[in-house]
């Protein structure tokens, strides 16, 4: 029996490791309010060290991204879930505040590599769209339930950082599906896909340069917003705690509809309006002074958020069939996100919550128009089969058949090209001969 995975089952594990690499940002807020209320750390402080955590989970992506297809990806899921494992549980297990930096970066190291191997095994997916939605509606359930379940736990740092480490360690098993041989495609896709230098490179920087923006200021006001809801509307540590969980509830039902939608609308709408809208939403979050304006605010704003995620997410595996771009693209994002909650805390106790709302919403008006041009303009588009060879032959192949709801038209790749084959003319067509050929596009089986 042949060692190669089937398709579905390195489906559910790239899943899982999606799920275990982007738990750690989903639980930021918890996380850095725990490291300031049980470490006696100031928000600023605390905002740091969960910035440092951040930023090592995008170190060893852009690392990955470099090695590209030397790296084996069940060996190196496995390093990630091991680094998450130790990282966290160390950094829960101690009270010492440069202990618990240190764990956390090692944690955020393999938080990072397990989002690596995970992107880039999406983007090897038929529909990558399709897989980064459950990916994050995998990652929102979990989050959700935790926001659920950390509020009745003991206090200090330890809970949310146990449960990320415990989270690893259940997705261990599950790496056995994984290829381990060097990053092969678990099907024709990835041998098929040519090696050369990276395609859209202009679009792929800006997505990626648009990305970190977006992510920075998605982050800046996700690490502040327990803090938002305890001080600024008065909320208990449960009640913020629910909203959250309500939050991440519309997430789900969110990246569900975006499931349903697919490329019915395309890349460009979802990214622009959503866009757009979250920008709306964050004014509302950081301006609020009780629980309908908070609860509002933030369930409105986790709806549309991972909606536009995995669009971006999808766009970024568009880009390159080899999942370069996607790995690179996710660690822009998770060095936004690192940035983020540094960025919250200053803000916010420089200009208040409510003026960090309004830094933040025009941050992300000014990233909406680039990223929207890039979804329009270098995505991949479906292609016809006379204009296979006339857009770039094998690599536009490529790219057909691995864009989301590729239709029935669009040659797969693999196949065989569509040759020219001439029609005879009968006798009877006349004295004159044509002045030019005649042709008809032959099935690659036809003889003669």
């Amino acid at each position: 029996m042949s060692s190669r995975p089937r398709v579905p089952g390195a489906l559910v594990a790239l899943v899982a490791l999606f799920t275990a690499g982007y738990l750690a940002p989903y639980l930021l807020p918890t996380v850095v309010g725990r490291l300031s209320a049980g470490l006696g750390l100031s928000p600023a402080q605390a905002g740091l060290v969960g910035s440092v955590l951040l930023l090592g989970s995008s170190s060893a992506g852009f690392t990955l991204a470099a090695r590209g297809d030397r790296i084996a990806p069940r060996r190196a899921a496995r390093a990630g879930l091991l680094a998450m494992a130790v990282g966290y549980g160390s950094a829960a297990a101690t009270g010492l505040v440069p202990l618990v930096v240190a764990g956390a970066v090692l944690g955020g190291v393999g938080s990072g590599t397990a989002t690596a191997v995970a992107a880039a095994g999406i983007a090897g997916q038929r529909d990558p769209h399709r897989a980064a939605t459950l990916g994050l509606l995998t990652v929102s359930a979990a989050a959700g339930a935790l926001y659920l379940t950390l509020p009745h736990l003991a206090g200090g740092h330890a809970p949310p950082l146990l449960a990320i480490a415990c989270a690893a360690a259940l997705v261990w098993p599950l790496t056995s599906r994984l290829p381990g041989t060097t990053h092969a495609r678990d099907g024709a896709e990835r041998r098929s896909a040519p090696a050369g230098p990276l395609p859209y490179r202009g679009a792929g920087a800006v997505l990626a340069a648009g990305i970190l923006c977006w992510s920075l200021a998605q982050n800046a006001l996700w690490g502040v917003s327990g803090r938002i809801g305890l001080t600024q509307a008065g909320l208990s540590e449960v009640t913020v705690g629910a909203v959250f969980a309500a939050a991440l509830g519309a997430g789900l039902a969110g990246v569900t509809a975006a499931g349903a939608l697919g490329s019915r609308l395309g890349r460009a709408v979802p990214i622009g309006v959503g866009t757009v809208l979250i920008a709306g939403c964050v004014l509302l979050s950081s301006a609020a002074g009780d629980l309908a304006s908070f609860a509002t605010g933030e369930i409105l704003w986790n709806a549309v958020y991972p909606v536009v995620l995995s669009y971006l997410l999808g766009l970024a595996a568009s880009l390159d069939p080899r999942g370069r771009w996607a790995v690179l693209v996710g660690s822009a994002s998770s060095l936004g996100v690192a940035c983020g909650p540094v960025t919250g805390s200053l803000l916010s106790e420089g200009a208040g919550y409510p003026g960090m709302g309004v830094v933040l919403c025009a941050l992300l008006l000014l990233v909406a128009a680039p990223m929207t041009a890039v979804a329009r303009h270098a995505s991949g588009r479906p292609l016809v089969p006379g204009s296979v060879h006339r857009r770039g032959g094998a690599p536009a192949a490529v790219l057909a058949g691995t864009a989301a709801a590729t239709p029935p038209t669009v040659p797969q790749m693999g196949a065989p090209e569509a040759q020219l084959a001439p029609i005879p003319l009968p006798a009877s067509a006349g004295r004159r001969r044509p002045t030019k050929a005649t042709f008809r596009l032959a099935r690659p089986n036809d003889r003669g």
